[in-house]
């Protein structure tokens, strides 16, 4: 299509970007971790034809499990979900798992590879005698309501990586605030298109953060939210 610009909004959408070519700049939207996943050789420096943002999953997804636990401070046995096809996640899981020992959780974890797969994941689930329920963001859950109602049917605390989860009735979630991501991706295409090299644009970390509460959702399932979390919550649902 001879385009100028390639925007890439996820992980596995940049690597697939960075296989097809390597000339047209890309830049990426939201990227788990860049440098582990091999689309770039470092954050100040880029290089190549690659820019863009990161997340800082592993830093984020730590900080969600923490959250759950202050929440819910009786929580022993999280289940976890997530996208086993996205490359990002093997090294945080391994994060996690010393922040779960730290904070006193015992995780098990899920892998889906699709969205066919939700449903056999959550039927584990709900067979591990798991309190809680962490739901990495990803597309293949996106597309699907099974997990909120998996969570309200079988009274589990859940924490979500988007707070579009708990305006739908999940009860907590924390994440970057994902349209000032895309904005800022917008920022680097104008650059580029103006004559900046994307592998002297350093990939920029997020600076904004979104901690949501669904008060109903967390009376319903007999939780009494901290008054440090509700005062820290950037959007609380009532």
């Amino acid at each position: 299509m001879n385009v100028a610009v390639i925007v890439a909004a996820s992980t596995p959408a940049a690597l697939a970007a960075k296989r097809a070519t390597s000339t047209i700049p890309i830049v990426i939207a939201a990227s788990g971790d860049p440098v582990a996943s091999g689309i770039v050789a470092s954050l100040a420096r880029p290089g190549g034809n690659i820019t863009g943002q990161t997340i800082m999953l592993g830093e984020v997804a730590v900080k969600r499990l923490e959250l759950l636990k202050e929440a819910v401070p009786s929580l022993s046995r999280v289940a976890v979900l997530w996208s086993a096809l996205n490359p990002v996640y093997g090294p945080i899981l391994n994060d996690m798992e010393r922040a779960a020992r730290r904070v006193k959780v015992q995780m098990k974890v899920f892998p889906v590879r699709s969205p066919d797969e939700i449903a056999p994941a959550l039927a584990r689930v709900k067979g591990s005698h798991c309190d809680g329920l962490y739901i990495f963001e990803d597309a293949v859950f996106r597309s699907s309501t099974a997990v909120m109602d998996f969570a309200t049917s079988a009274r589990l605390p859940a924490v979500y990586g988007s707070s579009e989860f708990v305006a739908k009735g999940g009860m907590m979630s924390y994440a970057p605030d994902t349209p000032e991501l895309f904005r800022h991706a917008a920022i680097y295409v104008d650059k580029i298109l103006r004559g900046a090299k994307p592998g002297d644009l350093p990939i920029e970390q997020p600076t904004k953060f979104e901690l949501a509460v669904n008060l109903k959702t967390a009376d319903a399932l007999g939780i009494t939210i901290p008054q440090p979390i509700l005062l820290r919550a950037d959007r609380v649902f009532p």
